[in-house]
């Protein structure tokens, strides 16, 4: 089997799907690429048996046909050495010698049996559901929530995004306990009501590759696996099994207090603050009155602090509330409005911080519980 191949080109296409593979891979040859060449195609695909992603590039000159599973650090290493330059692969499929011809020399590694590769997951016709979203769609859906998505050994649907599906809208929903993002898209609607938990991994690979892509996704799961085709890749996973907690029950309703504040400033000054707090709690303090709120935090074991004012529209009541700083600076980062919206009713109660002015045909809501400011 031969085949010449672009070294950049084949670089790129392997890069984008080289995050898939494990460290950890109890398979050998899951630390392989897997390369299939059929009629000038030539399929590229990776795998760590939960999640395979797959993808492809027309070749102009090959010869012969075959499958046959390249180590993937040393061919990885060996790419980014080159510059821009056709490669020529000399593969013989009954010992797996692979000779990698360039202008100036030769590059010889051995592979490995193509058919040990494990094989793509098959959908159960009877339970399956399918989509077809914009790609900027998903795009979006992944970024607003992949953040607030937890590491919890004990509860693993918590370790992925929600992803809800009716005839009304589309709903993509992420919570680690103490901060909650629920994305909401109008232009999004199936004709049958369904959900599934997308694991994180799965979940970066999407924020990774779908900014490359343009046109449409097709989405296909059952209760078991996911497919999600793109023009140019296609990803596998197993999804999240068990039932997502009832997350619209810890969105407060009634919220009294509301504060307006240009998100930005509210941003930086708490950046300047929040290096003030404590390190263990990272406890900071917002204390609102008429027009005003006041960031604030300390460390007694150091005897620093540090407060800020800001101006924001505000009536009620004078009201303190507490926020660990990391998360609500994670929130204020993947805020995209100008101006920002926290809505308050009690200070042992959760926040909820919306964007101003929401983009078109999505909703967009951000949660955060409170700490303790007596501690």
């Amino acid at each position: 089997m031969k085949f010449v191949v672009s070294s950049t080109e084949l670089l790129s296409h392997l890069q984008a799907i080289s995050r898939v593979i494990s460290n950890k891979s109890t398979l050998p040859i899951l630390d392989n690429f897997l390369f299939d060449l059929k009629d000038n195609k030539l399929v590229l695909t990776a795998s760590d048996l939960e999640v395979t992603m797959v993808t492809s590039l027309d070749i102009d000159n090959s010869d012969g046909e075959g499958i046959i599973a390249l180590p993937s650090r040393i061919l990885l290493e060996t790419l980014k050495k080159f510059p821009e330059q056709p490669l020529n692969f000399d593969i013989d499929m009954d010992s797996f010698g692979v000779n990698i011809v360039t202008e100036k020399g030769k590059f010889s590694i051995v592979g490995q049996n193509g058919a040990d590769f494990p094989k793509l997951p098959q959908l159960d016709a009877d339970k399956s559901s399918s989509l077809q979203v914009e790609v900027g769609l998903l795009e979006s859906g992944v970024n607003k929530t992949l953040f607030a998505t937890a590491d919890d050994e004990l509860r693993p649907v918590m370790n992925g995004i929600l992803v809800e599906l009716s005839p009304d809208n589309m709903t993509f929903v992420a919570s680690d306990s103490h901060k909650l993002v629920r994305y909401r898209r109008l232009d999004a609607k199936t004709d049958f009501s369904a959900s599934f938990i997308l694991p994180k991994k799965p979940a970066g690979l999407l924020k990774n590759v779908l900014p490359k892509e343009s046109g449409e996704v097709a989405i296909e799961f059952d209760d078991k696996n996911a497919f999600f085709t793109l023009p140019n890749y296609k990803l596998v996973c197993r999804l999240v099994e068990g039932n997502y907690p009832s997350y619209n029950a810890v969105i407060p309703q009634d919220n009294p207090y509301k504060v307006i504040i240009d998100r930005s400033e509210f941003h930086n000054t708490l950046g300047r603050v929040s290096i003030f707090s404590n390190q263990a709690s990272n406890l900071v303090k917002l204390k609102m009155t008429a027009g005003e709120m006041i960031v604030s935090a300390q460390d007694i074991d150091f005897s620093i602090s540090a407060h800020e004012r800001l101006s924001c529209q505000y009536e009620g009541d004078e009201m303190e509330i507490g926020f660990k700083s990391g998360f609500l600076a994670d929130i204020l980062d993947n805020l995209n409005s100008t101006d920002v919206i926290l809505e308050l009713s009690d200070p042992s109660r959760a926040g909820i911080l919306l964007p101003f002015e929401n983009g078109e045909n999505e909703e967009e809501l951000m949660l955060l519980m409170p700490m303790m400011i007596n501690v």
